[in-house]
């Protein structure tokens, strides 16, 4: 059977029109017996098609014992291919990984990995181009090409001055020639036509070229289509990637959709007299035996000189045991941590969390806040190991959920670090490993949404204010197939337009597509071998990071394992709140070692007095604590979890709050869920519940639940959650359930593919919450400093900040030219007490550096502004920027006084030697009388340079016209009086034509 080796999908960004999983698709109906994903200088989309090969192998299988059981006909099998096709499908194609290599010059080449090693120096031959380039782009040169070892096949393109003439094609046949001669046995010239109507002669120069290059002929046709109907697909990408409309593509449009992929019959016909190249590809494929499941991922043995990773991860452990538990640690927890070590053993897992482990200690040891999470995170082994603070006797979790021998799935840790200070992680974890063994994942950015309407409608040639109306009706324009007629006018659209029903059509086939990689937030590919043997490595857009180019989903289809290393700003806010603790309060906090179950801290949190702390500061969060009223940790838990996308969207919420306040009794639809749901009252929140209902109530195989488990996280992207509602509903309907409560189920689970929320999270999320609500409690002028000393984040503005710092009774004191430093301080004041000194971070403008200078040259104090301006080294511009944000105040000067200073002064400072009184010169300019601000101008210079103020709130000026019983007719006049504003003058009558009556 034919195999087409030269297929250029998706990932060819903005060049290819189908998915690398529908050519595999296509190729099955079709009958071929393998194909080639090759892009241009990548393997990002091989994996794709590997997984859709696995799918379709299992869906075949399925299908087989279905027909057996139930006869040909039955109903569909959930997976990731049209089910309504599946019975043309006899056979799964195979996979050969290669890729399509492009010089500088323009020479063009198809790798095809034959071997394990053929792989491996594609990888590196990739890994060359990308790291010498700037993201995006790939610089090789033949003699790289030519550096190769065994175990590539190379398939020529000849380039369009090789079909003039045989004997002499200007650069590219020398080149063709060497690489040849390098490797004459592994090299083929392509026979691909173009559908020009001069295919047959053309095929007949190739020939010719290839008996004069002494190398054989293989048939392919090059597709960038997996169907016909892709046409105008391919021409909209385009536009996109020219940056002209379609209609202006010119030559550069598809002339016809015959571009695509093809069966061997098709092939056969259109090579004619040379069709043996179709026997030749077929035959070149069975020579092909590398298969991506053939890759061994090897994790870092962490052995030194004197243990192996057991004995190693087994003292630390225990190290930590008596770390965490100074007084003896409990029966109960020496009998989970003998169990979790024994089953981490058999697993060989070690490795993964000595890995971890040593990057927390690494940070610990730099005074990094670090806080472990996810679904390993919440172990013994993890608390002793320091690598999380959450005590696993607070939680149900059991150990065997995440670290499964019958499951065989890898563990999963995520650390969160302070986002100020990751990049100290991530250097040493490249300093450690070595950039050849360590790689930051790729996230593949998707069309969806507002990028889709904004780039397709502009390639289409819609005007921007159509793309406007259209991305203002986003949710709805997405929530169906298309906007209905009657919103499309009620935005003022036609529904009848040509142009604007295609432009529909193309946006939501678009959908779905990948349009670059980025970099994934911080998961991290740690090899003991070398990386960009496994998989090609290049640079990221910033400075210093090199990434690979699969994703999360990717390389858990693999069976790859990946440490995250996250930035969280909570982490930053704390840990300098600890600072602050122990410098004025000499008070020593860790997160382990904070009070718990302060009543008082559960009572601020039923009060809803929650700006700033953690994940509960949302007005969602404030609004539902005094229903929830938490009083215990696991509240917390639940707290954090229950107002997300999954519980909200299946309707979760208020049973829940019911059946907590008494007003629903407590019951459970079965026994054996209310295993699952006991302690959430009936009610399922977590994701893995979600999970355990599809298998305990639905029926679903640990093998289908956790596909639908994949599937969760890719929701957005394919949206084939939906695939399993059939399996899912049928199921719980056979055990007895109710279509109403299967329906809510199957709603959080769609909910979850948004965004997923698991316990193990959730209980290291509650931690942090109940440390900075205790933080805010106890010490709220700490935790104002420390939050405004780490913005940006969270979800309030400084002045919200500082506005409830002072509710709670902290003195604030506004920034000065002699006492502020470039962070927030507490400094003490006249009562005892610690006030909070505002720093020059909060004004618009001003550098850390500048503030740094501010400080060094302050000595007793600055008398003035031409003071601070010789002793500091200030440039005019920063000078005048402290005096919009009335920085002089405490030595005398106005704002306005100040910042007439500052313009004054000029770029040069004078010698030492001619500034002052030299015959008359120097004298001081007369004092300029300048009106004095009104407490409105003060406060809207306040918010321009500093975005907050310590004066009273803007509306309580307006106050008085608020009230009522106040004149209609005075309000205008009287606030723009209240700011200090003139009075503006009248305005004009407008002029009316005809009779006004």
């Amino acid at each position: 059977m034919f195999a087409e080796l030269s297929i250029t999908s998706n990932f060819t960004f903005l060049t290819g029109a189908s998915h690398p999983e529908e050519y595999m698709t296509r190729a099955a109906e079709l009958g071929l017996s393998a194909i080639a994903i090759t892009d241009t200088n990548t393997v990002a989309g091989i994996v794709r098609a590997w997984s859709e090969a696995k799918q379709i192998k299992r869906l075949l299988k399925e299908r087989a014992a279905q027909d057996a059981k139930q006869g040909p006909i039955g109903p569909p099998v959930p997976g990731h291919i049209d089910h309504h096709r599946s019975h043309i499908l006899t056979h799964v194609p195979r996979l050969i990984p290669g890729a399509k290599i492009v010089t500088e010059t323009g020479f063009t080449a198809t790798a095809l990995a034959s071997t394990r090693q053929g792989w491996a120096q594609l990888c590196r031959l990739i890994t060359k181009g990308r790291t010498r380039a700037p993201k995006g782009d790939c610089h090789l040169t033949l003699e790289d090409l030519l550096q190769c070892t065994d175990g590539l096949l190379w398939l020529l393109h000849p380039s369009t001055q090789a079909e003039v003439q045989t004997g002499g094609a200007h650069d590219w046949l020398p080149q063709a020639e060497r690489l040849s001669r390098r490797f004459a046995k592994e090299t083929y010239l392509v026979l691909s036509p173009h559908y020009d109507g001069q295919d047959p002669q053309r095929f007949d120069n190739h020939a010719a070229l290839a008996a004069q290059l002494n190398i054989p002929t293989i048939a392919s046709a090059t597709p960038i289509l997996h169907h016909g109907r892709r046409r105008r697909m391919a021409d909209v990408v385009t536009a996109i990637r020219t940056g002209c409309r379609v209609d202006e593509l010119g030559t550069q449009a598809l002339a016809n959709g015959e571009q695509r992929l093809r069966s061997e019959a098709e092939m056969r016909r259109l090579l004619g007299p040379h069709a043996d190249a179709v026997d030749r590809a077929a035959q070149l494929a069975q020579d092909c035996h590398f298969d991506l499941g053939q890759l061994r991922y090897e994790y870092p043995s962490e052995i030194t000189a004197n243990e192996t990773a057991t004995e190693r991860l087994k003292r630390l452990t225990y190290e930590g045991m008596k770390w965490r538990y100074p007084y003896g640690a409990t029966e109960k927890v020496k009998r989970l941590l003998k169990h979790e070590l024994t089953l981490i053993e058999k697993l060989n897992y070690e490795p993964y969390f000595l890995t971890v482990r040593d990057i927390v200690h690494f940070a610990r040891g730099r005074g990094i806040l670090c806080q472990g999470r996810g679904s390993a995170a919440n172990s013994v082994v993890c608390y002793c190991l320091g690598v999380t603070s959450v005590s696993p006797e607070l939680g149900t979790m059991v150990f065997e959920r995440f670290v499964s021998e019958a499951r065989d799935e890898p563990p999963d840790i995520d650390v969160d670090f302070e986002h100020e200070r990751r990049e100290e992680v991530i250097q040493h974890i490249y300093e450690r490993y070595g950039r050849h063994r360590a790689g930051l994942c790729a996230t593949v950015i998707h069309y969806r949404g507002k990028r889709a309407i904004r780039e397709v409608g502009a390639a289409m040639g819609l005007s921007q204010d159509t793309i406007g109306a259209l991305s203002s009706q986003l949710w709805g324009f997405f929530s169906t197939n298309g906007l209905e007629e009657h919103r499309m006018r009620e935005i003022g659209l036609d529904p009848n337009d040509r142009r604007l029903r295609l432009t529909m059509e193309l946006i939501f086939e678009i959908i779905g597509f990948p349009r670059h990689l980025s970099q994934h937030v911080g998961g991290f590919i740690i090899t003991e071998g070398r990386l960009d043997e496994l998989v090609p490595i290049e640079n990221a857009t910033m400075e210093d990071r090199t990434v690979i180019c699969w994703d999360k989903d990717d390389i858990d289809a693999l069976g790859i394992l990946k440490v995250d290393v996250l930035a969280l700003g909570m982490l930053s806010c704390i840990r300098k709140s600890f600072d602050l603790l122990k410098l004025h309060h000499n008070e020593t906090h860790t997160l382990a070692t904070l009070p718990p179950e302060d009543p008082a801290v559960y009572d601020m949190l039923c009060r809803a007095d929650s700006i700033g702390v953690f994940q509960v500061e949302s007005r969602a969060q404030m609004n539902f604590l005094p229903r929830m009223r938490p009083r215990t940790f696991y509240d917390l838990v639940i707290e954090v979890a229950i107002i997300r996308p999954g519980p909200i969207q299946g309707d979760m919420v208020h049973p829940y709050i019911r059946r907590r306040n008494g007003e629903e009794e407590v019951s459970f639809p079965s026994d054996e869920l209310g295993q699952v749901l006991g302690k959430t009252l009936g009610v399922p929140l977590f994701q893995e519940q979600a999970m355990q209902i599809a298998i305990v109530g639905a029926g679903f195989t640990p093998e289908q639940a956790d596909r639908l488990r994949r599937s969760l996280a890719t929701f957005k992207k394919h949206g084939n959650v939906s695939e399993f509602r059939t399996l899912f509903m049928r199921g719980m309907r056979r055990n007895g359930y109710e279509d109403d409560f299967a329906e809510r189920c199957f709603s959080q689970i769609e909910g979850f593919g948004s965004y997923g929320f698991p316990e193990s999270h959730a209980a290291s999320f509650a931690l942090l919450v109940y440390a900075s609500a205790w933080i805010k409690h106890h010490h709220p002028g700490i935790f104002a400093c420390a939050l405004l000393n780490s913005q940006p984040m969270g979800f309030y503005a400084p002045a919200q900040i500082v506005r409830d710092a002072r509710e709670h009774g902290v003195t604030v004191l506004p920034i000065c030219i002699n006492a502020s430093f470039w962070d927030n301080v507490m400094e003490p004041a006249p009562d005892g007490s610690l006030a909070l000194r505002l720093g020059f971070r909060q004004i618009k403008g001003i550098s850390e550096e500048d503030a740094s200078w501010i400080a060094a040259g302050r000595g007793n104090g600055y008398q003035s502004v031409s003071d601070l301006w010789r002793r500091a080294g200030l440039d005019p511009a920063t000078i005048a920027r402290l005096a919009e944000a009335d920085s002089f105040r405490d030595i005398g000067l106005s704002r306005r006084d100040a910042l007439w200073e500052a313009k004054a002064l000029v770029k040069t400072k004078p010698l030492p030697l001619f500034d002052g009184d030299i015959d008359g010169e120097g004298i001081d300019e007369p004092a300029a009388l300048l009106p004095q601000m009104t407490e409105g101008e003060q406060v809207v210079e306040d918010y321009v340079a500093m975005r907050l103020t310590l004066r009273r709130h803007p509306v309580a000026l307006l106050r008085h016209l608020l009230t009522p019983g106040t004149s209609c007719t005075d309000q205008p006049y009287k606030r723009y009086k209240a700011f200090g504003k003139p009075k503006p003058a009248p305005m004009p009558l407008p002029v009316t034509r005809g009779n006004p009556d």
